[in-house]
Parts: C-alpha cells; structure tokens; sequence
C-alpha cells in the first residue's frame, strides 16, 4: 500500500503484483486513488472485433442496496483485481471502475452499458465473490488494527481501575496447554504495565478475562486475515456457495470474537466513567456509546443473516457490529485517559473546569507512576490534545475519537508507536520461561525445602547414603534403556567429539556408577533435576527433580523389594498429601501373561509399553495400537484384555491367580512372579502398609530395564497429576557397564507433581507460608548503619535468625515485620541509644517492653526457646 496521503495511489494489474486488505481499506476510504496498470490492460481487448461481432445487451454492475459507501467501493476495487486478473473482457470496465473510484462522490452509479453475453457471464460471476471478497478485505484490516490497539486500551484501563494484574504474570504455566495468543497478550500487558505504581490491588474478573478475550481476537483476525489474501488474488471458477459458506465460517468466529470485546471494553468503560465526576462526558458517553442492548441485537443480527446464509447481509451487518466495538473501546481509551490525567490536563480547561478529580486522589494520581509503555501512550494523547488547543468537552472528545479511527493520518503513529513499546529493547519484553519448566518463588521454595527436608530424613532412617551424578552422560550411557521412551532424552549438540545428553533419570547414571567403581552393594539415595522432552501437561514438565533411593547388591529374597516399597508409603504419608494408592505387579508375571496370551517373546516389550498407556486411554485404544501398529492378532489382544483388567487386594487377588487349575501356574516365570509376590505381600502386612498397596496386572511400566517388581504410586485426590512415583527392580541393568551383574531395586518420587497437590491443599486449607525462618527483626529509627550491624550481628554470633532494618519511620519497620511474619522486633531509636536498652514487640500481641541492652540477646534467646 502506498504511504498515506493526498497523493496516495495504488497501482492493481501489475505482472506479480497483488492486492491487499490495507490497499482496499485505503481505497475505499477514499484515502488512496487506483491506477489500473498499463501491461494488464494490454492484455485485455479495446473494441470489438469488426467481422462478425457478438450482439450486446444492456448491463448494470448490481452494487446490493444494503451495503454503505465503503462497502460498495471495497467491492469494486476487489471487483476490478479480479477483471484484471484474465477475464475476456474489454478495457472500457476496467477503465469504468476506476475512473468512478476515483471520484470522491457520496454515492456510487452507474449508468447500463453495452456487454456481450460472455463479458455478462464474467461480470455476473464475479459479482457475489468480488463483495464478499471486498467486505472480508474492510474487515480484516480494521480487525487487524483493533486487535493491534486493545491491548494498550486495556493496560490503560487496569491503571485507571487501579487493578490487580498479578494474575498476567501465571498465564502460562508452562503446561502447554494455554493458548499461543492468551500468552502473547498477557506478556504484552506486562509490557505497557511494566513499573507501573498505579496498578494495585482491585480484583475484576473483566480484568483477568483481557488475555483470554483479546488473544482470541488476535488468533481469529489472523485466520481471517489468511482466508482473505487468498480469495481477494484468486479467480472465480466453480465452488462459489463452497466460498461463501468458508468466507462465512471464518467471519461468524471473528464475529463472535468481536462482540465478546465489546461486552468486556463496555464494563470497563463504565467502570472508568464511574471514577471520574464529570456530568459532561457521562451525558457523552450515553448519548454516542452503544449499550450492551444495542451491541446484543446487532450481533444476533450477523447470526440470523449466516443462519438464513445471506452473506451479503451477514457481512455487512458483522462490519456494523466492528464499527460498533471500534466505538466502545475508544470510549474506553478516552475514559481511561481522562481517570488518569483529566484533572491535570483537563479539568481547568474544559466546560470551564467540567472534569473534576478529588484533590486527595487527584495528589495521589501526580506521585505515582504510569507503566513505561502506558506512560508513551498517554503523553501520544496529551500531546495531540495540546497541540490542538480545544477547550470544549465535544470538541476534544471527538479529537480523541478521531485519534483512534484507523481513517486519521495519525493512527498509522499511533500503532507504530504501540509496536515499539511491545518490541523494542527499550521497553525489553519480559522474559518467558521455557514450556516444561517453572519457577519457584519464596513460598514455593519454603513448601519444596520442607518437602525435600522430610524425604532426606526418611531416606537417612533407611541408612541411604547421598550420592551426586553429572546432569549429563554420555549418550551410549542412556540409549537403549528406556524402550520406546528414549525418545525423550535431550540430546547435546557435539562439543568436541563426545555425544552427550541429559540425564533422563538417575536410576542409569547410578547404575553406571555401581558399575564404574566396581561396587557390590550400595544403599543410596539422591534428589537432582532430569530432564524429557516430553509434551507439558499439568504435572507434567520437561526439567523436574526426581528424589530416588536404590539398594544394590545380594539380600535375602525380596527383602529389599519390601524396604523400598515400605519407603514410599512412609514418604507419602508424611508429606501428608492425602489419599493414595500403589499399583503393584511384576514383569515376570506380565512376560508370563504375554506368554500364556501367545504374544512372540520379541515382542514382549513393546507391548508392555502399550499396557503401560492403559491409565491414560481405553482397552479398545490400546488394543488398536497392538494390533495395527505392533501386529498381533485380534484373538491375542483380546486374551490380553481379559487378564489386564484383573486388580485388586494383593493377597486376595493373589490367592485367585494361585488357585489349582491357573494358567499362571503352569507358566514358570509366572509361577516364579507369584513366589516372590506371595513374600512381599505378607512382609507389607506385617508392616502395616498393604493397605496401601493394590495389585493390578494392567501396571506394565514401559522402561526396558525392569525385571522383577514394579510398582506406581498414584494420588487419588481432586487434582488430576497421574502417577506421584514410580518404581522396581533391575536386576541387569548395572551389568551393561561393567563385568559383573548386581541386582538392584529402587523406588523415584516425581516430587513436582507432588508439589502440585500441596500447593492445591493450602488453597484449600488457607495455609500461610512463610519464606523465611526469621526469628527477630532488628529495626533501627534513623540513618546509623554501624549500629544495625553490631546489633544483628550479637543475635547472629549467638545462632539467632536475624534480620536488620534502617528507617526513619517506626510504622516502616513494623510492616516489614508483619509482611515477612518475623515473631519479635528490636527496636532502637536515639531515646534507647541514650537510655542503654532497647525495645522489644512481640509482633503477633503487640506487646512491647524494654530490656537492657546489655544482655537483649539472652532475653531474646529466653523467649524463643518458650
């Protein structure tokens, strides 16, 4: 499109060129002229031929009443692309079209001129495919420049409100599951808002439904804005209610889309509007602003029209409905401006002092400070109102609308400049974390810390010994254990002839090391980051810590299968997250089962890392899997069925598969499962967790190194995480990297899953975590650091949790204390310094009393150990 202007012009015709949603816009707006290139129309025919001409007849290019003056000259700049496009047909149209384009009349005629039946045919089936085409076009450019705008309308609003936007900085958590564009928005808001004092503590769901609002905006003008470069460059042939019924499919979303902006910029208009004590603008704002009414009407207006698929009407009466939200939230924008700066800018110069803001709030307003891409923003405003010198509510007011309308020679500014702010280094996007991955804050890492400390206790009372292992191996080390998952392991790219990847579990790298240090028993335990490049879901990262603890080495029979299983009920009991359960079964009873099924031994594995998806889909999904994709007949996947659906208490269930006449018996791995099983089960009943424990032949485990017992730990609460832990015995798997084979077992806790459903528990339970374990704040009234530190420094050489502070204000020292939940305060101002004491509070009573400063430390250390 060429630059804005008097003098604009756009050429269409040209050899490789093509034409856009801006250049229509422009056109039809009357804010560029059309030239119509000489080559194209070389290639049409100027006259008749002279032997043998076709009769004519009288034809009218049909413009539908219904359609406005934009709409008509959208439809004929789209009408004449498409005649130049090599249709048979005469220069004098194209020249027709372009000429009466040009002509910057309030309406649009045409007189019947002399057609042939084949430039009729042309003309007619051009003419429903050329509107449609040419109000998608007007469409999709005034969408596009709205969804470009309100995310800058919004942040205004969340200062002027006075929001709490602490939710924008959550949306993506990292699972994958959140939407592209919610995302975007959400970091744009960030952006603008970015070192704003203004936005606060005011909760609105209207506020946190901007991102998921305006980021469906923006995915469906993108999808507009795709559909409607193809149609506008492409020739007519068959398939045209197939077009129109796509062109509507696409518009009804962006419909839907647009009204759902409209009925969220209304309220925050309102509310707004509601901030500011101004009978003027109020009276504006009724009169000129559609009400929530209006904007319902009009939308059932473009869902009847697709409904009866008049899709001319549907069109038009969806860009009435886009002018109508274009309207609103540039109402919204004013009012926000005039709640932040209407007092300064405004309030003396309008109606004479129309606009009136408190004093109090209005002084308030002038200390604090805008967001970095709201505050550019603003002064855009105030300096486009200052240079205009008005000083009527009416007048200025209708400024500002002009300001925003995509028609004004400064709107193009205005976008550029929004664009700068959400991309520039200046206003640096705030980084996003990588999907799979989180943070954890000061809270988080109290609960994580308190977790991690508990697991290491149980761990220590089983004598486990820690153990570190490098974050990555050699890649040899970790192919080819894990079955079908290894296809998660992040490989490195190759620093220097050595392939390495990260670690995927550490069960291998202990295996390894076992190997490598020639060890035959080795009780351990680890908790360290692995990493899979796995698809995010809730619970589900890509870099989680895995807390692990492994026995190796010769014990007597089941004996450590026992321990480790006992471990985990312990673990999970005292980290007191609620109801659970442990799937158990064994890999020589499933080798057993596939065997009894008649599943080739080659193909054991493989198959069981289809069961091992069984928690997750259906028998009939899996069985698909096994038979289309694994190849095993139906009458096998069907016999697999009826065993994997057996589970239940472990002794009793154990005692069916051992009664006379079981095929299990007849098997002699299974009959070995079943021996080892009967020994487990009766050690957790002697120890008091079988309770816990439910035995279910659908468990498979997918891993390949699995060999005995294999057990998952699952939460059986509200909140949906999967498995919680997971774990067996590999009784080959250290025997890879070395000469010698030592058995081995152990059990993995997935403790960010486990994270998950404490967090949801102190939701629940209203449970307040502190981040730190301060015990006193020492506060100093004034400017005297030397004294803090002697002070702090007395509490920190006698072992006390300490903290120090220097204010001139008492009230300052005493909310830091109450925000970080520190139990007492040392208070010393210059009376305390002369008097030889201090002040004690106790923060929770608000008791204070004074002791000698002599000996505070002991009578601090008296009352914490009480």
């Amino acid at each position: 499109m060429a630059e804005r202007g008097s003098a604009a012009v756009i050429t269409v015709g040209g050899k490789g060129s093509s034409l856009n949603s801006s250049s229509v816009y422009a056109i039809s707006n009357g804010l560029a002229q059309v030239r119509v290139d000489s080559s194209a129309l070389d290639r049409l025919s100027s006259t008749l031929p002279n032997q043998n001409p076709p009769p004519v007849t009288k034809f009218q290019i049909p413009i539908p009443k219904i359609l406005t003056l934009e709409e008509s000259r959208a439809f004929l700049t789209v009408l004449l692309n498409k005649l130049l496009l090599g249709s048979s047909i005469r220069t004098a149209f194209p020249v027709l079209i372009s000429e009466t384009l040009n002509c910057q009349t309030e309406t649009l005629q045409f007189e019947s001129v002399d057609v042939t039946e084949d430039e009729r045919i042309v003309l007619e089936k051009l003419s429903l495919p050329s509107v449609l085409s040419g109000i998608c076009a007007v469409l999709d450019h005034k969408s596009s420049a709205l969804s470009a705008i309100i995310d800058a309308v919004a942040a205004l609003s969340c200062e002027a409100s006075g929001a709490d936007v602490a939710a924008f900085n959550s949306i993506d958590s990292g699972d994958g599951f959140t939407a592209k564009e919610e995302i975007g928005v959400a970091g744009d808001l960030k952006v603008l808002l970015n070192g704003s004092k203004l936005v606060g503590k005011m909760k609105s769901e209207d506020i946190l439904e901007i991102p998921k609002i305006n980021g469906k905006l923006r995915e469906v003008v993108k999808s507009v804005h795709s559909s409607t470069r193809v149609e506008l460059n492409s020739s007519v042939k068959v398939g045209i209610s197939g077009t129109a019924k796509a062109v509507g499919a696409n518009v009804l979303a962006l419909a839907a889309a647009i009204h759902n902006l409209g009925e969220s910029s209304l309220y925050r208009a309102k509310m707004n509007l509601n901030s500011i004590n101004s009978d003027g603008l109020r009276s504006l704002f009724e009169k000129d602003c559609s009400s929530g009414d209006n904007l319902r009407k009009t939308y059932k207006l473009v869902l009847d029209a697709n409904f009866e698929e008049d899709y001319v009407k549907f069109l038009h009466e969806a860009n009435v409905l886009l002018g109508m939200v274009w309207k609103i939230v540039t109402w919204e924008a004013v009012l926000a401006f005039v709640a932040l700066e209407g007092g300064e800018l405004l309030g003396e110069k309008v109606n004479g002092g129309d606009v009136v803001v408190d004093k109090k709030s209005e002084k308030k307003k002038k200390k604090a400070v805008l967001g970095k891409g709201t505050g550019v923003i603003v002064q855009l405003i105030k300096d486009r109102l200052q240079s205009k010198s008005l000083g009527i509510l009416e007048k200025w007011s209708e400024d500002l609308f002009s300001f925003f309308d995509p028609r004004d020679p400064e709107f193009d500014g205005l976008l550029t400049k929004i664009r700068e702010i959400v991309e520039s280094n200046e206003s640096r996007r705030l980084p996003k974390l990588p999907k799979g991955t989180r943070d954890f804050a000061k809270e988080q890492m109290a609960v994580r810390e308190k977790a991690f400390s508990i697991i290491t206790e149980v761990f220590k009372r089983h004598g486990a010994m820690a153990l570190d292992t490098p974050v990555f191996e050699m890649r040899e080390t970790l192919m080819g254990k894990y079955g079908e998952d290894s296809k998660l392991i992040y490989d490195l790219a190759d620093q220097g002839g050595e392939l390495c990847s990260l670690r995927y579990d550490l069960t291998v790298p202990f295996a390894r090391y076992v190997a490598m240090n020639g060890l035959t028993s080795f009780k351990r335990h680890q908790i360290a980051k692995v990493y899979r490049r796995d698809n995010p879901s809730k619970g589900r990262y890509r870099e989680f810590y895995q807390c692990d603890f492994d026995i190796a080495g010769q014990y007597e029979r089941m004996g450590p299968d026992f321990e480790v299983v006992k471990i985990l009920t312990e673990l999970l009991n005292e980290l007191d997250i609620g109801d659970y359960e442990i799937k158990l079964n064994h890999r020589l009873l499933l080798d057993g089962m596939l065997e009894i099924c008649g599943v080739p031994s080659e193909k054991f594995r493989t198959i069981c890392s289809s069961i091992d998806k069984l928690d997750k889909q259906s028998f009939e999904q899996i069985k698909k899997e096994m038979v289309e994709e694994k190849g095993l007949s139906v009458e096998t996947a069907d016999r697999i069925g009826t065993f994997v659906k057996e589970r239940g208490s472990p002794l009793v269930l154990l005692s069916k598969l051992r009664q006379e006449g079981s095929l299990f018996l007849e098997n002699s791995s299974a009959k070995l499962a079943l021996d080892d099983l009967e020994i487990l089960f009766q050690a957790l009943e002697k120890s008091k967790c079988i309770d816990k424990v439910v035995f279910d032949l659908s468990l498979a485990r997918g891993l390949d190194y699995y060999t005995g017992v294999i057990f998952e730990a699952v939460f059986k609460g509200a909140t949906q995480v999967g498995s919680i832990a997971a774990g067996g015995r590999y009784d080959n798997l250290i025997g890879m990297f070395g000469t010698k084979q030592v058995p081995a077992v152990g059990v993995s806790l997935g403790i960010e899953r486990v994270f998950t459903i404490m967090e949801q528990i102190q939701k629940e339970r209203n449970q307040i975590i502190r981040a730190t374990e301060t015990q006193v704040l020492v506060g100093l009234l004034g400017d005297k650091l030397p004294l803090a530190a002697e002070l702090v420094s007395e509490l920190w050489n006698a072992k006390v949790k300490a903290e120090y502070m220097v204010h001139k204000k008492v009230m300052k020292l005493i909310d830091r204390a109450r925000e970080s939940k520190i139990p007492w305060m040392v208070i010393v101002g210059e009376r305390e310094l002369n008097e030889g004491i201090v002040k004690l509070k106790n923060i929770d009573t608000t008791q204070e009393e004074v002791i000698s400063r002599s000996n505070f430390v002991e009578e601090i250390q008296r009352r914490l150990n009480q």
